[in-house]
């Protein structure tokens, strides 16, 4: 199984109890719930990618079966306070939010989460249960409105070049895969640059699945969940993630941990733009 980012930091940072209920509000692979369950803690994991929690159940058939040690649901973690009031889980001592997607989705998912797939269709769909695809999106929107994607979402800086050219492009012909985004991209930069690729795709999936809300929607819903003293821990890998980490905090007079955010020392890619916070809620 693939270790999930800055695993040990979390996990020394969460304080685990014996008995003690945490709540892994993005399940992923399960690597920080299985610590936490090692630990004698007591977790209560949400899931929303249908496809990922169907094969997260038989995987963790043992653990789910007979025991009150896991529970695992199919949801969204902007319904996070209703999840744990429905399976009698709250007051909870600890909340982890990783905000990044996991390996499995990048890798087998077949929805167009990564630039390098260049067969794939721009689905980005977390869950099926979103009508709209990212490819609806760039074959309906007006230049305005994909600009201001690109721009809000990842503050790229050539975001009104590569919406001109997305129009016109699609005026000849539809917008379906990973590569008819790429060859748009570079012909509008003339070269090829993975972080521009990297950028106009994490603002599409954003989009799609309506990522920012639903961040502020899960941490305001993470407060009612949290006993005092009680631990809210956010792994994020964009910077306007982190903001509204830091926003709300602020808004609620909390407590962070440490003054700046925790990183890697590891020299590991895919935790390089991870950045880790612990609020401390009293």
């Amino acid at each position: 199984m693939h270790s999930p980012v800055l695993l040990q930091e979390v996990i020394s940072n969460l304080a685990i109890k014996k008995n003690n209920l945490y709540i892994d509000a993005t399940f992923g692979e399960g690597g920080y719930a299985l610590e936490i369950l090692k630990k004698g803690g007591k977790v209560l994991g949400v899931e929303w990618d249908e496809q990922q929690y169907q094969r997260l159940r038989v995987k963790y058939h043992k653990e789910l079966s007979g025991k009150e040690n896991l529970i695992l649901v199919n949801e969204n973690f902007k319904n996070i306070e209703k999840i744990a009031k429905k399976n009698n889980f709250f007051p909870v001592d600890g909340i982890i939010f990783d905000l990044g997607l996991s390996m499995s989705q990048i890798k087998s998912s077949q929805r167009g989460f990564s630039f390098k797939k260049g067969e794939e269709e721009l689905d980005m769909r977390i869950s099926r249960k979103i009508k709209i695809k990212a490819n609806d999106l760039l074959n309906s929107l007006s230049e305005k409105q994909l600009y201001e994607i690109f721009s809000k979402n990842s503050e790229e800086a050539r975001a009104l070049s590569i919406a001109k050219a997305i129009v016109k492009a699609r005026s000849n012909k539809k917008i379906k895969l990973v590569k008819d985004l790429i060859a748009i991209i570079d012909r509008t930069l003339g070269k090829k640059e993975e972080g521009v690729y990297r950028r106009i795709f994490q603002s599409l999936r954003i989009a799609v699945n309506d990522e920012f809300n639903n961040i502020k929607k899960g941490l305001e819903g993470s407060f009612n969940l949290l006993k005092k003293p009680g631990r809210l821990i956010v792994v994020s890998f964009h910077s306007l993630e982190d903001r509204i980490v830091k926003k709300i905090a602020k808004e609620k007079k909390l407590k962070m941990i440490t003054k700046k955010p925790i990183i890697s020392k590891r020299n590991l890619s895919f935790e390089k733009s991870a950045k880790l916070r612990v609020i401390y809620f009293n």
